[in-house]
C-alpha cells in the first residue's frame, strides 16, 4: 500500500504516518517544504524507519499541484492509493490572508495534485470549524447549513471542505475531528489551542489559593475534546473500508461536557482549587450592543481587556467561543468505529498528563529568563535592613547572582561584619551607613548612589520595625505607634520618593516593599506594626497605577513570620514554626524575578479573602487566637521564658504557619 501525505510533520499527520506505516508493506510519501537532513532525519527516528519507507517529497502547499517537480509527479502516477491532506493552519490567532491561502488554496492544491498522480482515494482531515457556529445539532451529512463563518479560521476550513466536495474528481473522504488536544496515554501536546488557553488562569489560581477553597468559575456552551491518539486510529480505521466514498465523518465525544466542567476537570488534575460556583457566560449576551460597543471602544476599557487578556495568556476572541452552540452528531463514525473498539477516552482519565505535559515543556514561563542572575546581573541593587536577616540573606543572593549589590543599614559594626561574612564566600557588597528615618541622612544616601553608582535599579525597602503589643497595653505607648511609623512608612517612603525620578528618567526601575502578613489578615497585638505597613501597601498601590507607563514597577510582599532578631524578643515564638531568612529571601528572589503587583501566602490570601467576604467571622477568629496567646514578655513585665506552649496553642501555630501571634 502506498501514501501520500501532506501535513505529515504536524501533530496529528506525524502520528498518523506512524500507524499508516505499521501496517505490512507499506510505503509513505510525505509533503515537506524544506527536507533538510536534519529534519528528515527527526522524522524518520520518530517513525522508526528509513528512507525507503518514508519518502520526503519537496514542494509547497501554496504552489500549484503542491509544487512538486514534474518528474516525481510522473514516479508517483498510478501508485498511490490514499492521499491524506492535513497541511492546513490550525490557529485563531493566525493571520487571515495567510489562513485563507493555506487552507483553501492549499487543499484546492492537494486535490489537483492528486487528480494529476492519479490517486486512487482523497482525504481531506477538516474541522469541527466548518460548521462554524451552528445553533444546534450538526449532523455528518450536513455542510451548506453552516452559519456564523465570518471569522477566518471558520470560513476557511468550510470553504476548503466546499473545494473538495465541488472540485475533486476522486473518490472523497471528508473527517471533521473536534478540538484535538494532547496525546491521551502520554500527555504530548503540540501547542497551546482549546482548553489550553485557560492552564494559566488555573495555574495561577493554585498558586494564589489553598486546592481546598472554592472558587468562581465560568460556564459556557459543550466543548468537544478528543485526543489525538482516538484521532489517528479513527482517521486509520475509516480510511481503509470500502463503500464510504462521498461521506463525511465526525470523529467527536458524543457525550461533549460543557466548559466548565471542563475546567473543573482541568482544575482537579492541576490540584488547584474547585470553581464550585460558575456563571453562565451566556448573561453577558443580554448586554444591549448599543451599550457595550461603545463600553469597549473607550481606551481605558481597551486597555484594561488587552492587560488581563495578556496576563491570562488568552487571545481576543476566546470568550466568543465560550458560549459554542453546536453539538456534533457522530453516528455514522461510532458505527463504523464501535466493532473496531475505538471509543473517545474519558477526560477525567487523562486531563493530569495533559497538565502535567503542559507544565514541564509548554508553560510560557518556560521560555522566559527566569533565573535571578538574569535579572540583576550588572545591575545597582539597594538592599534597606541589610546587615542581618531577611536583609543579609537576600544580598548574599544576589550578589552570588551578579549584582551590585548596595547594602544600607544604621549599624556600621553590623554592616563591616556583613561585608567581610560575604567576602568570606567570596561575594562582595557594598556598605553604607544610614538611618531612612533620618531626612537629611536619606537625602545624602541618594545624592551618593546617583553620583557614585549612577543611580538604583532594584529598590529593595527592607528595613523595618516591629512592636508586638495589645492595645490595650499600649495606651500610654503613643511612641510605639511613631516609631514604627516612622520606619516603616516614611523611611521606605523618603527612599523611594530620592530614586524615582531618575527610574523614571531611565524608564526602568523596581522598587520592592517588604509589608506583612499581617496586613491581609489584620493580625491583632500587631495594630502599630500592622498600621505601619498597611499604609506602604497603599501608597504601593497608588505609586503602582501612577508610574506603570513610566517604566517603573512595584512589588509589595506580604512576608510571613521569619526567625530573625525582630521577634527574638517574644520567647514564645521559639515554639512557633517560622520562615528562615533564607526561605524569606527566596521570596524576594521571586518578586525579583516575577516582578508582580503582590507576593504573599496561600494564608495570606486566604485571611484576606476571609475579611473581605465575612469580615465578622474573620473577626471571631482573630480575636480567638488573640486571646488564646500571651502578650510579650515585657508587655506582661514577667520574666523570659517562664511559659510553655499549650497542645491547643501549638496545634493553632502549625495550621497558621507563618502567621503573627
Amino acid at each position: 500500500m502506498h501514501y501520500f501525505v501532506t501535513g505529515a510533520s504536524g501533530f496529528i499527520g506525524k502520528r498518523l504516518v506512524h500507524t499508516l506505516l505499521a501496517r505490512p508493506n507499506t510505503t509513505v510519501h510525505f509533503l515537506m517544504r524544506r527536507p533538510t537532513p536534519q529534519r528528515v532525519g527527526r522524522l524518520l527516528a520518530f517513525w522508526g524507519v528509513d528512507a525507503s519507507r518514508a519518502v520526503p517529497v519537496e514542494g509547497d502547499l501554496t504552489a500549484p499541484r503542491l509544487g512538486v517537480d514534474a518528474a516525481v509527479m510522473e514516479a508517483l502516477v498510478g501508485r498511490i492509493d490514499h492521499v491524506f491532506h492535513l497541511a492546513a493552519i490550525y490557529d485563531l490567532e493566525a493571520d487571515p490572508e495567510a489562513e485563507m491561502a493555506a487552507n483553501i488554496e492549499g487543499t484546492r492544491n492537494a486535490v489537483r495534485f492528486a487528480e494529476a498522480i492519479a490517486a486512487k482515494r482523497f482525504h481531506h482531515v477538516s474541522s469541527i470549524a466548518a460548521a462554524g457556529l451552528y445553533d444546534g445539532v450538526f449532523r455528518e451529512d450536513m455542510f451548506a447549513e453552516a452559519t456564523g463563518l465570518d471569522h477566518p479560521y471558520f470560513a476557511s476550513k468550510h470553504q476548503a471542505e466546499k473545494v473538495v466536495r465541488g472540485e475533486c474528481g476522486l473518490p472523497w473522504r471528508i473527517y471533521r475531528p473536534g478540538i484535538v488536544v494532547g496525546d491521551s496515554r502520554t500527555g504530548e501536546i503540540d501547542k497551546i489551542d482549546g482548553p489550553y488557553y485557560f492552564f494559566k488562569l488555573i495555574q495561577k489560581l493554585r498558586r494564589m489559593l489553598p486546592p481546598w477553597m472554592p472558587t468562581i468559575g465560568i460556564e459556557g456552551g459543550r466543548i468537544n475534546i478528543v485526543p489525538v491518539d482516538f484521532v489517528v486510529a479513527a482517521l486509520d480505521h475509516i480510511a481503509h473500508l470500502d463503500g464510504h466514498d462521498g461521506a463525511c465523518f465526525h470523529l467527536t465525544d458524543p457525550e461533549p461536557r460543557r466548559v466548565g466542567d471542563v475546567l473543573a476537570v482541568f482544575a482537579s488534575a492541576a490540584h488547584a482549587p474547585r470553581m464550585a460556583a460558575r456563571v453562565n457566560a451566556a448573561l453577558f449576551g443580554f448586554v444591549p450592543q448599543s451599550l457595550l460597543k461603545p463600553l469597549l471602544a473607550l481606551t481605558p476599557v481597551r486597555r484594561i481587556q488587552k492587560t488581563l487578556m495578556k496576563e491570562l495568556g488568552l487571545p481576543p476572541d476566546i470568550f466568543r467561543f465560550v458560549n459554542y452552540p453546536t453539538r456534533f452528531d457522530a453516528r455514522d463514525a461510532q458505527r463504523l468505529l464501535e466493532p473496531a473498539g475505538i471509543r473517545v477516552p474519558h477526560i477525567e482519565d487523562y486531563a493530569w498528563r495533559l497538565w502535567d505535559y503542559w507544565e514541564r515543556h509548554l508553560d510560557p514561563e518556560l521560555f522566559i529568563d527566569r533565573s535571578l542572575k538574569g535579572r540583576v546581573k550588572g545591575r545597582v541593587v539597594v538592599v534597606t535592613g541589610g546587615s542581618a536577616g531577611i536583609g543579609k540573606a537576600t544580598a548574599f543572593k544576589l550578589a552570588a547572582a551578579g549584582a551590585k549589590t548596595i547594602v544600607v543599614a544604621r549599624d556600621p559594626g553590623k554592616l563591616e561584619a556583613a561585608r567581610a561574612e560575604a567576602a568570606g564566600q567570596g561575594l562582595q557588597l557594598i556598605t553604607r551607613s544610614a538611618d531612612v528615618t533620618d531626612a537629611e541622612q536619606c537625602a545624602e544616601l541618594v545624592r551618593w548612589l546617583h553620583d557614585e553608582h549612577g543611580g538604583v535599579d532594584i529598590l529593595i525597602n527592607n528595613a523595618g520595625r516591629s512592636i508586638r503589643r495589645g492595645i490595650e497595653s499600649s495606651y500610654d505607648r503613643f511612641h510605639d505607634f511613631e516609631r514604627t511609623m516612622q520606619v516603616n512608612y516614611f523611611g521606605s517612603l523618603r527612599l523611594t520618593l530620592g530614586v524615582l525620578p531618575l527610574m523614571t528618567e531611565k524608564r526602568h526601575g523596581h522598587v520592592i516593599n517588604i509589608s506583612s502578613i499581617g496586613v491581609l489578615t489584620n493580625a491583632p497585638r500587631f495594630s502599630a506594626y500592622v498600621a505601619s505597613k498597611a499604609a506602604l501597601d497603599a501608597w504601593t498601590r497608588c505609586a503602582a497605577s501612577e508610574f506603570l507607563d513610566r517604566g517603573v514597577e512595584f512589588t509589595t510582599i506580604n512576608m510571613p513570620l521569619v526567625r530573625t532578631e525582630m521577634i527574638a524578643p517574644t520567647k514564645f515564638y521559639q515554639h512557633v514554626p517560622t520562615l528562615s531568612p533564607d526561605e524569606a529571601a527566596d521570596l524576594i528572589v521571586q518578586a525579583i524575578v516575577m516582578k508582580p503587583a503582590r507576593v504573599a501566602t496561600q494564608l495570606g490570601v486566604f485571611g484576606q479573602v476571609l475579611h473581605a467576604v465575612a469580615p465578622k467571622l474573620a473577626q471571631v477568629i482573630m480575636n480567638t487566637t488573640f486571646r488564646m496567646f500571651p502578650d510579650s514578655d515585657a508587655a506582661r513585665h514577667s520574666k523570659p521564658g517562664e511559659d510553655m506552649p499549650t497542645a491547643d496553642q501549638i496545634t493553632v501555630t502549625q495550621i497558621m504557619r507563618g502567621l503573627h501571634l
